[in-house]
């Protein structure tokens, strides 16, 4: 696995613990991760993907991109 972020790599680049994602991984949330027996793994492009897939439009930049269009 190597290239591969550990939990605890994960978490830090996210600002979280690592037992947040390892509850995140239970309940079927979080970043995609990669799972060899018993060994979890982060791809650096997921955890990207995810942080942005975390971005919340406001509702005032909402209104201005449906004017626009």
């Amino acid at each position: 696995m190597q290239g591969l972020l550990t939990t605890k790599e994960a978490a830090e680049r996210l600002g979280l613990s690592p037992g947040t994602l390892e509850v995140w991984r239970c309940l079927g949330k979080g970043p995609r991760y990669i799972k060899i027996g018993r060994r979890v793994g982060y791809d650096a492009r997921d955890l990207e993907a995810y942080v942005e897939s975390c971005k919340v439009v406001p509702l005032e930049e909402q209104a201005n991109l449906a004017r626009t269009r």
